[in-house]
């Protein structure tokens, strides 16, 4: 019955966990990143399709983390207002589509770009992000060119390839990130010409505009009437 009972005993499921060198990937891997960025057209022919969106989210902890920030002390929720743009390109083109985001929490603001493969065979889109802290300005920070700090490239089939500007840990420096400077340069220009192209910098603080005032206008709206006494 022993034999038995162990015959029937399914093996423990196998569990793979990639873990992802952000800080210095492999020579291979930025090759990959490099060739990626090396397709993005300079000067892409779009379609009449199009897509602008705005609105605000609330985050969750996990969200905050993700995205670089620090959980609210207080525990109160965070708020992220964000708009978001998007081009088709000519069917011609690699790349299918580009989407272009901007958020903008009471800590920091964040740009992501991201280009989808029409047809992934080595990979199957490119983003690129920069932030900046929200003690300035959505103007400023799109008027400043701020340099891209995380590439990400999504592959088929494999796991992906991510860059990302790492700080000094407790107990240990910076690591040594000269190596990947052409890439973070690479990456900042097409974020830059594509920021341009999208026209972000008269959009976006508009858009923002919209989503602030719409909050205002949803306090007074929900705001409780005050009963007044009657003359006696």
């Amino acid at each position: 019955m022993c034999a038995h009972a162990q015959q029937g005993t399914p093996p423990p499921p196998q569990v793979k966990v990639n873990v992802l060198n952000v800080c210095t990937p492999s020579a291979e891997e930025q090759k990959e990143i490099s060739a990626a960025l090396t397709r993005v057209p300079k000067q892409p022919a779009f379609t009449r399709d199009f897509e602008v969106a705005r609105g605000r989210s609330t985050l969750s902890e996990n969200d905050v983390i993700r995205a670089g920030g620090n959980s609210s002390a207080s525990g109160e929720p965070v708020t992220a207002a964000w708009v978001r743009m998007r081009r088709d390109f000519a069917p011609s083109t690699l790349f299918s589509n580009v989407q272009y985001s901007f958020s903008a929490d009471s800590k920091q603001m964040i740009e992501t770009l991201v280009l989808h493969v029409r047809d992934p065979k080595d990979f199957s889109q490119l983003s690129v992000e920069d932030n900046a802290s929200a003690v300035t300005s959505a103007a400023a920070m799109l008027g400043s060119s701020t340099p891209v700090s995380r590439i990400r490239l999504e592959r088929f089939g494999k796991p992906s390839i991510v860059l990302a500007r790492c700080t000094a840990s407790p107990g240990s420096p910076p690591p040594d990130q000269s190596a990947y400077e052409p890439l973070f340069r690479d990456a900042s220009s097409v974020m830059d010409r594509y920021r341009a192209l999208l026209q972000a910098r008269q959009t976006v603080p508009g858009e923002l505009a919209k989503v602030s005032s719409g909050s205002q206008n949803s306090k007074t709206l929900t705001k409780p009437a005050v009963r007044r006494k009657k003359p006696s």
